[in-house]
């Protein structure tokens, strides 16, 4: 069940850098490379050396481990390291981890990374090539033989229950990535920086997995991307003003796997994200009306809308009309349709970016930012304030 009460975390941490290699779909370096110069930018940013890190956090499915990208780095000692599971369900969560870490006085300078050649080597969205036997794989086994081999098809299935439950058409999808590629074009960093795109270029879009079209679905991206995470209190005397870790969450459902939890009593939401939603706002005491800007994890479009709903900013079925109206900014960095895929960690960056006033599409006086991981799996979410 979710906490009875609010948790210690909030307010003891604070994000205090963020680096952030090219985004590229041909990187043409490794991946231990990425990894290595976004945690370098990071601690630029932050004002720090490597000798100051004792802690790196970073996902499964990662081919650089901690310790290499320590030795390769130039960061000496760790006195904590740990790897977080589930994919983009993590992002959040490594920094979780980190202000964990630096709350209990386990570290003091922790830095939360992930780097891959996700569109020039291993592409998640080809789906399952071969697995492994374990649990994860025989719940697989019950989806494969019908023909539900990617991310976007097993993500379509709630779609499409969603829009008939709701009596609703695709269009509602196309809010999403109207929004989210109207910040890329803006943001040079993007991969779509200056391609807006309509409503009617999202209806015109080949289908994927009905009714998901290829303007729903995230793009693959080379790169890296790293956040340094310190005590709220070393924070205030680094570079920038601190991204304060106001709380911070992981959530399960019941019934959950990974990406296929079909066998709930309804797939019109998303059970994993309630409940991180229902910690974040216990431990910060915060409400939907608080937000200022919010940077929702968006590999596919319809489970922003859910998010939105779980998390009240609106009621079930009313996602798309809320992103349609513009009243809260939702993925001023073009998300992962518009900037890049890097399992949500760029998200994270935005929120600090927003809070630090240094966002290319500014909201003004940004003093409250939600953002989360990856939905469909057991997943994570932050809510990140400026230093008051």
């Amino acid at each position: 069940m979710s906490l009875l009460r609010p948790d210690g975390l909030g307010g003891r941490a604070a994000v205090a850098g963020i680096g952030a290699t090219e985004f590229s779909k041909d990187s043409g370096r490794s991946e231990l490379s990425l990894a290595v110069e976004a945690v370098r930018a990071a601690l630029d940013d932050a004002g720090l050396a490597p000798g100051d890190v004792d802690g790196l956090v970073t996902f499964t499915m990662d081919t650089s481990p901690e310790i290499t990208v320590a030795q390769a780095a130039g960061i000496g000692e760790l006195t904590f390291f740990s790897r977080v599971h589930y994919g983009g369900g993590a992002a959040c969560a490594t920094v979780q981890q980190a202000a964990l870490a630096v709350a209990a006085g386990v570290a003091e300078v922790v830095v939360c990374y992930r780097a891959f050649n996700e569109r020039s080597g291993r592409r998640f969205g080809s789906g399952v090539q071969r697995r492994e036997p374990s649990a994860e794989g025989a719940a697989l086994g019950w989806q494969l033989p019908f023909g539900l081999l990617t991310p976007a098809s097993w993500v379509a299935m709630a779609a499409q229950r969603y829009l008939h439950v709701y009596g609703l058409t695709p269009e509602v999808f196309g809010h999403v990535a109207v929004t989210d590629r109207r910040y890329a074009a803006n943001n040079p960093a993007a991969y779509f920086h200056g391609k807006p795109i309509t409503l009617a270029d999202h209806a015109a879009s080949r289908w994927i997995a009905e009714p998901l079209r290829l303007l729903d679905c995230c793009q693959e991206t080379d790169g890296g991307q790293a956040v340094v995470v310190t005590t709220a209190e070393r924070a205030r005397d680094l570079r920038h003003p601190p991204a304060v870790v106001l709380a911070a969450a992981q959530g399960a459902g019941r019934g959950q796997e990974a990406m296929t939890s079909f066998y709930r009593d309804g797939l019109t939401g998303l059970p994993e994200m309630g409940v991180v939603a229902r910690q974040l706002w216990q431990t910060s005491g915060l409400r939907p009306a608080d937000v200022d800007v919010a940077v929702l994890y968006d590999h596919f479009t319809p489970f922003v809308l859910m998010q939105l709903e779980e998390f009240g900013f609106c009621g079930p079925g009313e996602g798309g009309d809320f992103v349609a109206a513009g009243a809260l900014p939702i993925n001023t960095h073009g998300g992962q349709l518009g900037e890049a895929y890097l399992h949500g960690m760029n998200g994270i960056a935005e929120a600090v970016r927003q809070l630090r006033g240094t966002s290319v599409n500014q909201v003004p006086g940004a003093a409250r930012a939600l953002v989360t991981a990856g939905t469909g799996v057991p997943t994570s979410g932050l809510v990140l304030g400026t230093d008051t």
